[in-house]
């Protein structure tokens, strides 16, 4: 019995063993961070057919560039896992606790990348693939290795990588980039620094402990505050430069989201500049939600097949 018994414990250990290797390989992808990214995919695929596109092409687009989001992140999280071990909000990854040595990690990222490439190359076109691995490699030279630790601008270059998944998902249907693609990434452009900053504001002592200059880390609250102020609008200014290529129903969707938002950045702004105490974290959550209904508003206003309402002139 106690044979059984030990043959049992060892199964389910190794079992167990299994589960958490996969689930730590799992979390250096940052799942969470590629859902963000899956959500405008979609849409941009959606507008670039003014429809639905064949099923297969949406599924092979999304494991491709899911594909690409993973090694970004995997590669991301190997370069910055001296400071991801000091940081609070991060002390929990993979390669800070040990449970990925960091050469597998690498490994694991370049094999990542190199999968997606050809899975997108396959399955979709060249141009989706290139964009793909031009992405990876922008996202972990020139964000994490040059910008991340040198300029407080370092998340507004550097957050170009996120908004790439809509030009490739447009490029996936038409094998071309054009204007709506570029409009979309420039409503992602855009609403990364607010987004990020609002985050930031909360964390900045961990920022500072790690001496990487994010904003709020090395300029005032109140500057802060203002810069998202700015960027809210210029977010939302983008946003409306899609109306042409959509109809009333994005038009609608997009500007009350736009004029939520601003208030709300507004908001967190006034409460800086007049002491009060502020929630940065409740904008972050927001920026959430109004990326995903701007995009959403896409989908529906594609899928519904309404005439567009044009340029005015």
């Amino acid at each position: 019995m106690s044979t059984l018994r030990d043959q049992e414990a060892s199964r389910t250990r190794r079992h167990e063993a299994v589960l958490r290797t996969v689930s730590s390989y799992l979390a250096l992808t940052k799942p969470r961070v590629i859902e963000l990214l899956l959500v405008t995919t979609i849409p941009a695929m959606l507008l670039a057919e003014r429809g639905v596109p064949a099923p297969w092409l949406v599924l092979a687009t999304l494991i491709g560039g899911s594909m690409a989001a993973g090694s970004a992140n995997a590669l991301n999280c190997v370069a910055d896992a001296d400071i991801d071990a000091v940081m609070k909000r991060t002390s929990s990854r993979p390669l800070v606790t040990h449970d990925i040595p960091a050469r597998n990690a690498l490994v694991f990222g370049i094999a990542l990348g190199v999968a997606s490439f050809g899975w997108l190359w396959v399955t979709a076109n060249l141009l989706s693939a290139v964009l793909a691995v031009a992405t990876i490699l922008f996202y972990l030279f020139v964000y994490t290795l040059l910008l991340k630790r040198r300029t407080a601008q370092n998340i507004i270059w550097g957050g170009a990588a996120g908004c790439m998944p809509v030009v490739i998902g447009w490029s996936a249907v038409t094998g071309s980039v054009d204007w709506p693609a570029l409009v979309m990434f420039a409503v992602v452009f855009f609403w990364t620094p607010p987004h990020t900053w609002s985050l930031a504001m909360n964390f900045r002592d961990d920022y500072r402990r790690v001496g990487v200059p994010m904003l709020p880390a090395v300029a005032s609250p109140v500057y802060v505050s203002r810069q998202i102020v700015i960027f809210t609008w210029l977010m939302v200014a983008a946003s409306l430069l899609l109306v042409p290529a959509t109809s009333w129903v994005y038009a609608a969707a997009a500007s009350l989201a736009g004029m939520w938002f601003i208030a709300m950045a507004h908001r967190l702004h006034m409460a800086v500049c007049c002491g009060e105490p502020t929630k940065p974290m409740r904008l972050f959550h927001l920026s959430n939600s109004y990326l995903a209904l701007v995009f959403v508003a896409i989908a529906v206003d594609s899928v519904l097949g309404a005439t567009p309402l044009g340029w005015p002139f």
